[in-house]
């Protein structure tokens, strides 16, 4: 099954390359404690054995640093998780794109109340006149999500085949609404496909081409790529695992094109990227003052205790987003009032009933650890 994540809030413990060393680290007897938080949920998560593995890294100015690796990033080459180790961020990717949109409307290009309408996109969307780029980017729009119909997530994939996602993106379109324009909240992927195609609209470029010089060569985040043609994972990089029926782990590392899930989760990055991209978006540093009052307008969502805004999500002071896919979970997280900065990248996207997605988890136990009175849901 391929999950494609909202967002939501191991045995032993193999440690890749630690924080640099001119930085404080947290004490020793704390760390541990974390690290047996960590193991606990990879356990919960796992089968017959753990998640593989996990990337985790805290950064609060007075408390110090933990940067640590856990597990494997290789089962077949039982290699142990580096913390330099790339992962596909999933709906991470939605962070950029939303950046991008912001930022033109810092150019008056375009202004977040346009509806798509005014905007020549491949494909035909009904009630276009109603719905506007901040319903989109605040998955208000009633659009369903391409990626949640049975057929997409049988679809048989292979490595190496090309895949055109517009289709899919006008059968999702087609699919009666699920509610009018801006009455409630429902996360869709398509949302951010759409603001995808409103990009190479307005610039006249590809989304990709518009993230990288926008964002990722301005900021130096030269871990961080949006593929579009090579399903490939550049180096060093950990592989992507889904449990399989009998309670093992299936290396699915290369199993989605690009153009499967482009604008809403395609992009690949690594921890310290990571935490340097959600202090970055989330004070309001790559765009205008008004543009991150849109940004962080977080409303109320179904989930007790959510918000979220135009594209992130917002939990008892913490902002920032989680992304699954095929493989990977990846959560990012910023507490503002604390300047803390909270990653945990996951290498299976694995998720429990009525529980968040395991990087999710992980946040939520570092938090309940370190910083009780702030405890995302």
């Amino acid at each position: 099954m391929r999950h494609f994540s909202a967002f939501v809030f191991a045995s032993i413990l193999l440690a890749g390359t630690s924080a640099h060393a001119a930085e404080q680290q947290i004490p020793a007897a704390i760390q541990a404690k974390i690290a047996d938080a960590v193991n606990a949920q990879l356990k919960a998560y796992g089968g017959k054995t753990p998640v593989p593995g996990a990337v985790v890294g805290i950064w609060d100015p007075k408390l110090g640093v933990m940067l640590r690796g856990f597990g494997y990033a290789d089962l077949a080459a039982k290699r142990p998780m580096a913390v330099a180790d790339k992962f596909r961020i999933g709906s991470n990717t939605k962070t950029f794109v939303n950046t991008v949109i912001l930022q033109l409307a810092d150019e008056k290009k375009l202004s977040l109340d346009d509806t798509l309408d005014k905007f020549k996109l491949p494909v035909k969307v009904p009630n276009a006149g109603h719905i506007t780029l901040r319903q989109l980017g605040e998955m208000r729009s009633g659009i369903v999500d391409l990626y949640a119909s049975p057929e997409f997530q049988a679809y048989p994939f292979k490595i190496g085949d090309t895949f055109d996602v517009l289709p899919w993106v006008q059968k999702a379109l087609d699919h009666p609404a699920l509610f009018p324009p801006g009455a409630q909240f429902n996360y869709s992927n398509t949302n951010y496909i759409l603001l995808g195609m409103v990009i190479e609209a307005v610039t006249g470029k590809s989304a990709a081409s518009e993230v990288e010089t926008r964002i990722l060569k301005p900021y130096r985040l030269s871990n961080t790529s949006y593929p579009v043609g090579d399903p490939g994972m550049p180096e060093p990089y950990t592989h992507g695992y889904t449990l399989n029926a009998k309670g093992g782990w299936d290396d699915e590392t290369v199993s989605l094109p690009p153009t499967a899930t482009g604008a809403a989760g395609v992009m690949i990055s690594h921890a310290a990227d990571m935490r340097r991209w959600v202090k970055l978006y989330v004070t309001g540093a790559v765009n205008s003052a008004a543009a991150q009052k849109d940004r962080l307008s977080c409303r109320d969502t179904p989930r007790r205790g959510v918000q979220f805004g135009f594209g992130v999500g917002c939990s008892a002071g913490w902002f920032g987003y989680t992304g699954g896919i095929t493989g990977y979970n990846t959560s990012a997280y910023y507490l503002r009032e604390r300047d803390v900065t909270v990653i945990a990248f996951v290498n299976s996207q694995r998720e429990l009933k009525g529980k968040p997605d395991v990087s999710g988890a992980i946040v939520r136990a570092i938090a309940r650890i370190l910083y009780p009175q702030n405890l995302p849901q």
